[in-house]
């Protein structure tokens, strides 16, 4: 099971059954989901790693990821990969949280922990979007050091490169 601690997160990969857990807005025995968890988006992004997992197999390193506040708390949101990368390197990414830890900076601590995981497996670029009104997001992934490479009618697009891994 693969983990990734932050200073005041806990970042950890979903099973097909947390997924599941997900996708039936119940969670399972022993964790405390958050107030307002899973959101509707959570719930669409459980339901393509189930479909994802039936099509392919689990995309383990490279699924979706619960994030607890500390070690024993509560999830508080999810991100992740929306597929293993592609024969360039590149991948997606998406997360959310519940609106009562919004503004405290979690989303962009999560997120920099989840590129530097996947720089340090080999993935060249990491993509992302937001709608063009999602101000919050925005920051979020330019504090996470992404950058704005494109805007159309409905997104402004995300993304950042590397040519290896991070230094320690």
């Amino acid at each position: 099971m693969t983990v990734i601690d932050t200073p005041r997160l806990l970042l950890r990969a979903m099973s097909a059954s947390d997924v599941e857990h997900v996708v039936e807005g119940r969670p399972p025995e022993g964790v405390r989901w958050a107030a307002g968890y899973p959101s509707p988006g959570e719930r669409a992004a459980a339901a393509r790693v189930v479909r994802t997992i039936a099509e392919t197999g689990d995309p383990t390193p490279f699924g979706s990821y619960e994030i607890r506040l500390g070690a024993d708390g509560p999830v508080i949101g999810g991100l992740g990969f929306h597929g293993v990368p592609d024969e360039a390197g590149h991948v997606t990414i998406g997360y959310g949280l519940v609106p009562s830890v919004r503004g405290m900076g979690y989303a962009s601590e999560a997120l920099r922990a989840l590129l530097r995981f996947a720089r340090d497996r080999g993935v060249a670029c990491v993509h992302g979007d937001t709608d063009l009104d999602n101000i919050a997001s925005q920051r979020v992934m330019t504090a996470a050091g992404m950058r704005l490479v494109r805007e159309d009618s409905l997104l402004k697009h995300y993304r950042v490169d590397w040519d290896g891994p991070a230094e320690r």
